[in-house]
């Protein structure tokens, strides 16, 4: 099911991801489903989660603040739909402060703060993260700037 509903992110975002079609493509019927996930948003939630372990794991094994910087942006540029999932506007209705979602980006954070304190911590990824946001919406290319030089300057 997540594996679908990731392709589907990946084509339209979180509007894009149904139930009703992830069932006809798993050749069951849509009530099926709600053994599984009680609703659109409880599948999307884990989604959210699993994105954040990964990008946890992407960052644990940097040796640096800095490495765990570039680790960010290559986490994000290679899955630009997961990164949105995390970040963007969450859809209608949905709530992104859930207990579990807010410990699990708290965990992707935890890599900084071996390096630095909290507020340091949160300094840099505010940089980092705002860098890596206009990039993968495509700020930077429309105005011609070369997003890799700009990034060396963001991590100096």
């Amino acid at each position: 099911m997540k594996r679908i509903a990731l392709t589907q992110l990946e084509a339209g975002g979180p509007a894009a991801v149904a139930l009703n079609a992830i069932a006809r493509e798993l050749g069951v019927s849509g009530p099926a489903l709600y053994r599984y996930f009680k609703n659109r948003d409880a599948l999307l939630s884990a989604l959210v989660l699993d994105a954040y372990d990964d990008l946890a794991a992407a960052l644990e094994p940097a040796p640096d603040l800095w490495s765990a910087a570039r680790a960010y942006r290559a986490w994000a540029l290679a899955q630009p739909h997961r990164y949105r999932l995390l970040f963007s506007a969450p859809w209608p209705g949905y709530d992104p402060h859930q207990p579990a979602l807010v410990e699990a980006a708290k965990r992707s954070m935890e890599v900084l703060l071996r390096f630095v304190d909290e507020e340091r911590a949160v300094t840099l990824w505010s940089r980092v993260h705002g860098h890596v946001s206009l990039e993968i919406e495509g700020n930077f290319a429309s105005m011609g700037l070369d997003a890799d030089r700009l990034f060396a300057h963001v991590t100096a």
